[in-house]
Parts: structure tokens; C-alpha cells; sequence
């Protein structure tokens, strides 16, 4: 099981990136996790079914998220986190090639190891393990009351972009364990695909995330927001 379980945007307004979020696809804040303000940060996180989409912004100076932003010029995809059985054989693979956890986090039931990006390019990465796999304590104790599958019920895959497209797949499928398939990471229910970034291009990293949409005929269809493009996809 390697599950593309949430991903996170970096939002300079909070309030209008929820109000954005929320209309483009009906999901609902579930949870605002107080832990994110050790990184100088607020939250907001939605359930996607049984995934879950973030918002962070900086409430600090010269925070990684807020670098981001300003690098980037704005809104950007910022965080793809992915669910594994255990952490032992992750932590194994990291010690063999040297690759640097920048924070371990810690909750009642789970645990994430966070990777460098100068490592496993393209976003930062973490790999999570919970106590229960149907359970995501980061997403709070009541987010089943949340949920809300009118327009979307799942994230289905990340678009990602960087210099090198095959060196970041062979990077991001080395920490967890998946061949890639040619430029795309193939994960349980869906894919992360990477794609080559122009010379100078600001918008990079994560660049486009898919969802099933509930209803067949949205699929196809597109919002570009939080500096991504969100692509409804048949599922």
C-alpha cells in the first residue's frame, strides 16, 4: 500500500484560500491543526473522501512556506505526503542514499518522516505511517463529519514539476519503494507524474493536482487556483 493520502498548497491569505477552495469544490474545513505553528504557520484542512487537501500560511517571518511564496511569486502547491504500512524499510532506504529528514513529526497514532527537497526534488515529501490505516490523525478526530463527496471524492494523482523529470522520479520511487513507469510514479488508485520545467520557470514543483469528480461529465474540466491546476478526472 503506498497511498497518495494528502497534499498541501502554500497560501499567502488563508481566508480567501479556503473561500477559493471550498467553492471550486464543495469540500469542507474539517480541522486546524495547532502543531503547524512550530514551522510558523496556520492550517486549514478539507477531506477529499478519505484524503485530504491543506492549506498552510505564514503567520512568521522566514518560514519555508513563506520562501516558497516568494520564490514562486504567490500560491503554490507546497506538500505531498504518502501513506506507507511501516516506516522501518523507508527509514532503511533513506540511511542507505544519504537523504536528509529535515523533521520527524510525531502524533497519537501516526508518525511522518519529512525529506529534504534538495533531496527528493520537486516538493517537500513525507512519508507517514499510521497506527490504523484508515485513520489520519494530522486531519483531526471528526473529520468524517466532513466529508462531502457532492463535486469531488478523491485525489487521484500530483503533476510535478522540475529540471530533471527522470532523476525526480527515480528519486521519489527509491524513497518509497514503486518502479516508476517511464516519467510517472505509479501509487495506489492513481500516479505522480513529472514534467520538464522551462529554464527560469517560477511555476514549478507541484503544478496540477487530479480529482474524481462525482459527477462523469465535470471530468475534463479544470480551475486553476492556489497557483495550481486542479483537473477533474473520471474515476
Amino acid at each position: 500500500m503506498i497511498r497518495l493520502r494528502q497534499v498541501a498548497f502554500a497560501a499567502k491569505d488563508l481566508v480567501a484560500a479556503e473561500r477559493s477552495l471550498g467553492a471550486a469544490l464543495g469540500v469542507q474545513l474539517c480541522y486546524r491543526d495547532p502543531n503547524v505553528g512550530i514551522f510558523g504557520l496556520r492550517n486549514a484542512l478539507f477531506p477529499v473522501g478519505d484524503q485530504f487537501l491543506e492549506i498552510v500560511s505564514p503567520v512568521e517571518p522566514d518560514t519555508t512556506a513563506g520562501r516558497l511564496l516568494d520564490k514562486r511569486g504567490g500560491d503554490c502547491g507546497y506538500m505531498a505526503l504518502f501513506q506507507v504500512p511501516a516506516l522501518g524499510p523507508v527509514e532503511d532506504r533513506l540511511a542507505e542514499a544519504g537523504i536528509r529528514i529535515v523533521f520527524d513529526a510525531r502524533g497519537e497514532g501516526i508518525r511522518g518522516l519529512h525529506l529534504h527537497p534538495k533531496d527528493v526534488p520537486g516538493a517537500i515529501v513525507s512519508v507517514d505511517a499510521a497506527d490504523d490505516p484508515a485513520e489520519w490523525p494530522w486531519a483531526g478526530p471528526i473529520w468524517r463529519d466532513h466529508v462531502d463527496t457532492t463535486t469531488v471524492r478523491a485525489l487521484s494523482g500530483l503533476e510535478v514539476t522540475v529540471p530533471d523529470p527522470a532523476s525526480a522520479v527515480a528519486a521519489w520511487g527509491f524513497v518509497l519503494g514503486v518502479e516508476p513507469d517511464g516519467d510517472r510514479l505509479p501509487v495506489d488508485d492513481g500516479s505522480v507524474r513529472f514534467v520538464p520545467s522551462s529554464p527560469g520557470e517560477l511555476r514549478s514543483g507541484i503544478t496540477a493536482v487530479d480529482l474524481v469528480a462525482t459527477d462523469p461529465a465535470l471530468a475534463g474540466t479544470t480551475h486553476d487556483l492556489l497557483g495550481v491546476t486542479l483537473r477533474f478526472v473520471a474515476g
